[in-house]
């Protein structure tokens, strides 16, 4: 009998908690699960699932309008917040359901109460006023939205954690912030009829994507009528009676709106869970620093997913929680591979990349060729929609080796998928230019550029 009341009690019940726990469990581990909220974490019950079920709804707003040019008529149409909400929570209740079935299937046992490291082997389970013991603990706590406190009235706005339980939908938006969920939100709220206005500190939003993706999205943005202001931030909030709040910002601006919503960033949650008190070196934002198979400092604390500030996507705490877990009870040891991860921006129109930014490449590589292209896609030549599509390969020029691949435009993140595979293969720009095109597709485009680019200087 070992000495541990569990081999693994992992914090957190999010997509990569639960996928370790639950391979650790099927491979004979026993395990147990604490979660202060519910069992399927940020992406599944406050994050992707929800935002892109508000995406498809903003997306008809455009659609009714659009589909005049081809012959439709839809008259008397109207759009029924209650009703997106209700269907929402329906389905993320669904999903909720779900989760907790197939950790409990694995053997897992799930307590609903926020959990504290107390020592490197034993948990105190808040809710229920005990202590349980393990020989490994799992941290996968994700991340929380972040807001500058600093400014007067701050309470005042919301974060990705309200949003989508908002009573109704809102008339006028102010976003503070221009990283995807600024900008995803930006376009919800301005599909389904609000005025929007997005505030961003720096020059380009989506600063950490493609310069191509950052100019392409801010010029859709515009085309949508979203009011985009740069090199701006929030100085003061104030209630200015009823829903209404002023907004202040650092360039003498002042908005009004009934919804102020802070998407400027988001931090490990960490904050309270006893870690540094256990030994656990953390990092300057409070992230878990560990190794390549996840280990923190003390040998028996592990973390994965967006509490260690590596690469905070869903898909990868779910590789991450998976590589553990075959390393830790399957004698199986492996390691997150972080090249090549594709990543989507559900903007309007949508957002899909992998690879090397040809800023980064050109420091990587030296040499770079360049093909882009920029067209109206055939859909919008009877709908009337000026949306544009930018497609954009980097090419190390030594081997002609693809390390790059950017696309705005209808379709992109399903593509972007399929692209990551032949990109992480290796695959090169003959073997683009050798692949037959697929008429008439946007992603025809890909196989067909064959001049090089040159940018305006």
């Amino acid at each position: 009998m070992t000495k541990y009341d569990y081999d693994l009690f992992t914090i957190g019940a999010g997509s990569g908690g639960v996928r370790a726990s639950r391979l650790a469990a099927s491979y004979g581990a026993r395990v147990g699960v604490a979660e202060e909220y519910r069992v399927g974490g940020t992406c599944v019950i406050r994050g992707c699932v929800p935002k892109k079920l508000m995406v498809y709804a903003s997306e008809f707003g455009h659609a009714f309008e659009e589909a005049k040019g081809y012959g439709w008529s839809a008259e008397g149409v109207s759009f029924d917040w209650k009703t997106l909400i209700a269907n929402k929570d329906e389905e993320i209740d669904r999903l909720n359901g779900i989760y907790i079935r197939n950790l409990k299937n694995a053997g897992a046992d799930i307590f609903e109460s926020r959990a504290v490291v107390k020592d490197p082997h034993t948990v105190h389970l808040v809710k229920e006023n005990r202590d349980v013991t393990a020989e490994r603990i799992l941290i996968a706590t994700g991340g929380a939205p972040w807001v500058d406190e600093s400014v007067p009235g701050h309470e005042l706005g919301v974060t990705s954690n309200e949003v989508f339980h908002l009573e109704k939908l809102p008339r006028h938006v102010v976003i503070a912030g221009g990283g995807y969920i600024a900008v995803e939100f930006a376009c919800i709220f301005k599909g389904l009829g609000a005025e929007v206005t997005l505030v961003y500190r720096g020059e380009d939003i989506l600063r950490y994507f493609d310069r191509c993706i950052s100019v392409q999205v801010h010029d859709e943005l515009k085309r949508l009528g979203i009011h985009v202001l740069t090199q701006a931030v929030f100085t003061k909030i104030e209630a200015a009676g009823g829903d209404e709040k002023r907004v202040h910002l650092s360039t003498g601006t002042v908005l009004d709106a009934d919804l102020v919503f802070w998407a400027v960033g988001r931090k490990p949650s960490t904050q309270g869970l006893g870690l540094a008190e256990a030994g656990v070196k953390l990092g300057k934002n409070g992230e878990v620093m560990v190794d390549e198979f996840s280990k923190s400092s003390v040998d028996s604390i592990y973390a994965i997913g967006d509490v260690t500030d590596r690469v905070n996507l869903t898909p990868v705490a779910i590789r991450e929680g998976a590589a553990f877990a075959e390393t830790t009870y399957n004698n199986n040891p492996q390691s997150m591979d972080y090249a090549f991860i594709p990543a989507a921006v559900f903007s309007q129109p949508p957002v899909g990349s992998v690879g090397y930014s040809e800023y980064d490449a050109r420091k990587k590589f030296g040499a770079v060729d360049i093909y882009k292209t920029d067209f109206r896609p055939m859909k919008n030549t009877l709908s009337g929609s000026q949306q544009r599509t930018m497609m954009k390969l980097i090419v190390d020029a030594a081997s002609d080796r693809v390390v790059g691949c950017h696309i705005v435009g209808e379709g992109a993140p399903e593509m972007i998928q399929c692209l990551a595979i032949a990109v992480k293969a290796g695959v090169t720009k003959k073997q683009f230019d050798e692949t037959c095109a697929l008429h008439p597709t946007a992603a025809e485009e890909l196989v067909t550029m064959k001049t090089k680019w040159v940018p305006n200087l």
